[in-house]
């Protein structure tokens, strides 16, 4: 059976090429009814194409056409339909994050790779955080902390020191940046089943902002992250370079 491919290309020149001259040899099919979808651009088009396609049963295949592409598969015309039938599939859960605001607001949103929390003015933030309902640390001062997925370890996590986790660990990386006090500390490895709660203290002199994957919430109070299983995001790799593989090879660089 041919496949029926959808593609989605992020807007620039490179990207949207690449659209057109595969669609041109493979065809070029609506998301809604498609057997794959394949996504041209960077980490962060991918990002963007799973949200957007968050209700779609479809499996996405990337492939990059961006300046990042760790969710990525290196770009090919040759051999496509080939190429997605070998594919290994690679099956992620993003994280809930719930943020209160001082000005009254609820927001939620989803996260594939990381929650973070970002002091959003000239003085450190101080945060206290608590998980499964009990108190952890009643004192973080910092630039910034965020909750990280597996496959999320690799991007701002590692950036800020934190642990890559590998796929299938079951694990989330709670990481501090720049932490003041405690001096130097790094963060924790929590079950994805925790509920981890930030809460901002002196958001008046202090104020702190929430991103989920890039999409901000400014003066935030209380922010609710934790695992949301009953989402799964569905990514296609090349044999050998799946997502675990890509994952235990970036500790060895």
């Amino acid at each position: 059976m041919t496949l029926r491919i959808a593609f989605a290309a992020s807007q620039t020149p490179l990207a949207q090429s690449a659209k057109a001259a595969l669609s041109a040899r493979y065809g070029d099919h609506a998301a809604e009814g498609a057997d794959v979808i394949v996504a041209l651009g960077g980490d962060g088009f991918m990002l963007q194409t799973l949200h957007g396609t968050q209700s779609n049963p479809a499996p996405v295949y990337g492939m990059n056409r961006g300046t990042v592409g760790f969710l990525m598969n290196e770009y090919s015309e040759a051999n496509l339909p080939e190429r997605l039938e070998a594919a290994v599939e690679e099956v992620i859960n993003p994280l809930s994050m719930h943020a209160k605001t001082a000005e009254g607001g609820a927001h939620h949103a989803l996260a594939i790779n990381e929650v973070s929390l970002l002091r959003a003015g000239p003085q450190a933030a101080r945060l206290r955080i608590s998980v499964d309902g009990k108190v952890r640390m009643a004192e973080l001062v910092c630039d910034g902390a965020l909750v990280a997925t597996p496959a999320g370890s690799t991007a701002y996590n590692f950036s800020a020191h934190g642990p890559i986790l590998p796929i299938g660990s079951d694990v989330l990386a709670l990481t501090a940046m720049a932490a003041f006090r405690p001096r130097r500390w790094r963060g924790a490895l929590l079950p994805n089943t925790a509920r981890v709660r930030f809460e901002v203290l002196d958001p008046e002199k202090r104020p702190v902002m929430a991103e989920a994957d890039s999409r901000s919430v400014t003066n935030v109070l209380t922010v609710d992250i934790q695992s949301e299983p009953s989402i799964a995001h569905r990514i296609l790799f090349d044999p050998e370079h799946g997502l675990e593989e890509r994952l235990i090879r970036e500790q060895f660089v």
